[in-house]
């Protein structure tokens, strides 16, 4: 796999590239598969400014100029509904804390924003450690998150667990930014697993790192890709691994509309993936990086 390309150490939204995208594309949705009772996923759309933050549909399509965009998958653990709580506390700490850094993509600190993203996985981290500790029904609980901080020139991203965020440059292929917080996935980072070990291995759901769940200490992984007009992500939950091979989401992703009723690429590759195992919860958001603006 190609290693992403990463800010520069200083400020990175001084010059902006002609080919730099202007406006993006999402979609989003989260199925509770075939065989579970209750969803422990949750998705995350939202926008925000330096005065307010605004709540996305499952689908849409805007302007980057003067707002920054949030896109997060959470998957929670712990048995009972508290995976689900956990989850779902997860994204309102990320409503709450990640818009006060509006300033600095606004000032173009390219550097601040890992900062800040690891000040955020620490916060839900404890806020989750507090719960478990002070309640019986939520000893244990915790969750994965990746997430996509969106900004004109770059993605800032965050993951702790084995959701994952994909990139698919307009030229091709496709990239796994995250790591999988798994033995297996160290397994498959060293080339010593291919996909189908990766998949079939009885490990591979084993976490190594969570938000909450016991966990004394955390070390997320914090990055950046830049974007340009064509590109694609793609932020999931294990039930899109599950349900799908690697060349299944890329095939899907770069699809061409076909006929019929119009479903977006999210849809796609969940109704997918729940047809093909749908033995856990299964979630996807996509985003789709556009070269003119929205009106």
């Amino acid at each position: 796999m190609s290693t992403p390309p990463t800010p520069p150490e200083s400020n990175a939204s001084a010059a902006t590239s002609p080919a730099s995208s202007t406006a993006v594309r999402w979609s989003g949705l989260t199925h509770v598969g075939r065989y579970r009772q209750n969803n422990e996923d949750t998705f995350l759309a939202l926008h925000f400014d330096g005065h307010e933050v605004r709540y996305l549909g499952k689908t849409g399509e805007a302007s980057l100029a003067g707002t920054d965009f949030v896109f997060a998958v959470s998957d929670g653990m712990g048995g009972a509904k508290s995976g689900e709580f956990a989850s779902r506390i997860t994204v309102d700490r990320v409503t709450r804390l990640l818009p006060r850094g509006f300033r600095l993509s606004a000032a173009g600190l390219a550097t601040g924003f890992q900062d800040l993203l690891v000040e955020l996985f620490s916060a839900i981290h404890n806020d989750l450690l507090k719960l478990g500790f002070s309640y019986e029904e939520c000893a244990g609980m915790g969750c994965t998150l990746s997430l996509c901080w969106l900004t004109p020139e770059w993605v800032q991203f965050g993951h702790i667990g084995d959701s994952r965020i994909y990139y698919l440059p307009h030229a091709g292929g496709m990239t796994q930014v995250t790591h999988d917080h798994t033995f297996v996935g160290k397994l498959r980072r060293k080339g010593e697993f291919n996909e189908r070990q990766a998949r079939t291995d009885p490990r591979r759901n084993a976490l190594q790192q969570a938000l909450g769940a016991g966990n004394q200490f955390i070390d997320p992984q914090v990055g950046a890709v830049g974007h340009h007009p064509g590109d694609r992500f793609l932020i999931c939950s294990d039930g899109i691994v599950d349900g799908l091979w690697d060349r299944e989401i890329q095939e899907i992703i770069r699809a061409p509309a076909g006929e019929g009723p119009p479903r977006s690429i999210a849809q796609q590759l969940v109704e997918t993936a729940v047809q093909n195992s749908g033995r856990d919860n299964t979630t996807a958001i996509v985003l789709e990086m556009l070269g003119s603006a929205v009106p």
